[in-house]
């Protein structure tokens, strides 16, 4: 419970009440805000008794009410909303990627406080990577972050993730990580594979919002993805599910991260991608010169990202035929190349996912950018998506 009430009162009616004050602060944790009828239809509650309940929540500061819609109504009053109050506390998201750290934070009423970024050198220890994700905290709100009732923070990582109170296996983070991190900031820790929590957060409130069979995948010094099946983040056994960057497309001499040779990862990943072109011809000492070549229209440039879309595509739609998603979501810092991979990756995919599947399949590009992992981990945290109404998420 978000805000003790009557703490000397024992009796049945005394905990059925309390019962009834958990549920309407749950309802409005998990969904943000509502009108006293959507509270209603959720909760069950009789008319009398809501009305009840959210007087002393408000009277009591743990509830605010407002009226967000001014535009004239044909009869009666503005609907009122009702959501925690925002001063309540925050919930944070952190993620660290391979060679950055991103963080986000929300406060109760589900409202964006701010996002911060910083790149580092991809062999930065893990203690140092905690102090860089706690300095970036503090500069959100004006250092004036407080976890407050929420009292959890979220946690993206790269690789496969067991148990989510168990802590990432080797060789990615410690297997101590959830403890450093509890250390650090007194608080309970949710960790989970940073590029899932992409997925949850695009299927949430990014490009495929309201999505019940999303693929997502993510192009960025690494390749992988997430998985949204009948409506639930899916997470696999032993937090396996969206390895879409260790499937085999060449039986080349690539060798990947994983330890096998020809995954996607070897040619589609911006690393791979670069050394492709460097040696097809080109010259470019990052990404982002990769990008200025091909808005330049030069060839060996677009030739090179299509020999890996083409690739990508073939992946997209084994995976599809397997799956059967409705909507694809392209992240990472590889999909800012825009049409010159897009096109590209569809021709692919079209080509190879089953003909009855062609034209009810939507590709459209990722649009929560670097935040994505961390706005996911704040969802798992908050677990107020129904995507995770089946998904595990016990804090470590």
């Amino acid at each position: 419970m978000l805000f003790g009430m009557h703490p000397h009162q024992d009796g049945p009616l005394a905990r059925l009440r309390r019962g009834h004050e958990d549920l309407v602060l749950e309802l409005l944790r998990k969904h943000g805000p509502l009108s006293r009828a959507e509270l209603g239809q959720h909760s069950g509650l009789s008319r009398t008794t809501l009305s009840d309940i959210v007087t002393e929540l408000i009277e009591s500061g743990a509830v605010v009410a407002s009226a967000p819609d001014t535009a004239p109504r044909r009869r009666g009053r503005p609907v009122e909303a009702l959501t925690l109050n925002p001063s309540a506390g925050q919930a944070i998201g952190i993620d660290f990627a391979r060679r950055a750290v991103h963080v986000s934070a929300v406060n109760v009423a589900h409202e964006v406080i701010g996002s911060a970024s910083e790149p580092h050198d991809p062999g930065l220890p893990w203690e140092e990577r905690i102090t860089l994700a706690e300095r970036l905290v503090g500069t959100l709100a004006d250092g004036a972050l407080r976890l407050g009732a929420l009292n959890a923070i979220g946690v993206g990582v790269v690789g496969p993730v067991g148990d989510p109170d168990s802590g990432p296996p080797d060789p990615y983070p410690a297997a101590d990580l959830p403890a450093l991190l509890r250390k650090r900031f007194e608080a309970p820790v949710l960790v989970d594979n940073n590029t899932r929590l992409a997925a949850l957060a695009e299927a949430t409130w990014g490009a495929a919002a309201g999505g019940q069979d999303v693929l997502y995948l993510r192009l960025s010094h690494g390749v992988g993805g997430g998985l949204v099946v009948g409506g639930s983040l899916h997470r696999g056994a032993y937090g396996l599910s969206g390895e879409f960057g260790h499937i085999a497309v060449e039986s080349g001499d690539g060798r990947c991260s994983c330890g096998a040779t020809g995954c996607l990862e070897t040619v589609a990943s911006v690393g791979a991608v670069l050394a492709a072109y460097r040696r097809a011809g080109g010259h470019a000492d990052g990404l982002a010169a990769l990008l200025g070549a091909l808005e330049a229209g030069d060839p060996v440039a677009l030739r090179t990202l299509e020999a890996a879309a083409a690739h990508i595509g073939t992946v997209l739609a084994a995976v599809c035929n397997a799956v059967g998603p409705g909507v694809i979501v392209l992240g990472g810092e590889l999909a800012a190349a825009g049409t010159p991979l897009f096109e590209p990756v569809e021709r692919a995919l079209r080509a190879h996912i089953m003909p009855i599947s062609r034209d009810r399949v939507d590709l459209r590009p990722a649009t929560l950018g670097e935040a994505g992992g961390a706005l996911g981990a704040i969802a798992l945290v908050l677990h107020e998506s129904p995507l995770l109404s089946h998904y595990p998420a016990r804090p470590g």
